[in-house]
C-alpha cells in the first residue's frame, strides 16, 4: 500500500484497517478514508469504464466534481468514490462494464481495430 507521509492523510486513523472488496478483489484502507483514497493507495487507479464506448475512467481530482469516480454498491448506483467513506465490509464494483474491469467485453477502444484487407485487393496501377 502507498501512502503520503505526515502531515498528509492526517483525517486518517491508521491503527484501525477497514477491510473491503473491490470487483471481488480484497482490499484495505484506513478509517477515515473514503473509497477512492484507499484504491489508489493499493495501486487500483481505474474504477469504472465509460457508458458509450467503455474507456477506462479512474481517479483525476478527489474533489467530488466528476463522474470518473462513480461506482455502485450493492444497494446504490452512482455512488463517489471520492466522496463516499470506506466501511468495513463494503462491496464495491465499477459500473458499465460487461464481463469485468479489466476485460470488458464492450470496450470498443480496447479491441484492435481490424486489418484492411482492401489493400491488398486493390490491383496496382502501371506507372508509366
Amino acid at each position: 500500500m502507498t501512502r503520503l507521509g505526515t502531515p498528509y492523510g492526517s483525517r486518517l486513523d491508521r491503527t484501525r484497517p477497514v477491510r473491503f472488496t473491490f470487483e471481488g478483489k480484497a482490499y484495505h484502507g484506513f478509517a477515515g478514508d473514503c473509497i477512492a483514497s484507499a484504491l489508489a493507495a493499493s495501486d487500483q487507479w481505474v474504477l469504472s469504464r465509460s457508458f458509450k464506448y467503455h474507456r477506462p475512467r479512474g481517479i483525476m481530482t478527489m474533489a467530488g466534481a466528476e463522474a470518473n469516480t462513480l461506482v455502485q454498491l450493492p444497494s446504490e448506483p452512482n455512488v463517489p468514490a471520492d466522496l463516499t467513506p470506506l466501511q468495513d465490509g463494503m462491496m464495491v464494483t465499477a459500473q458499465n462494464v460487461n464481463g469485468s474491469l479489466e476485460n470488458d467485453r464492450d470496450a470498443v477502444i480496447d479491441k484492435p481495430a481490424p486489418t484492411c484487407c482492401c489493400a491488398t485487393t486493390i490491383p496496382k496501377l502501371a506507372v508509366r
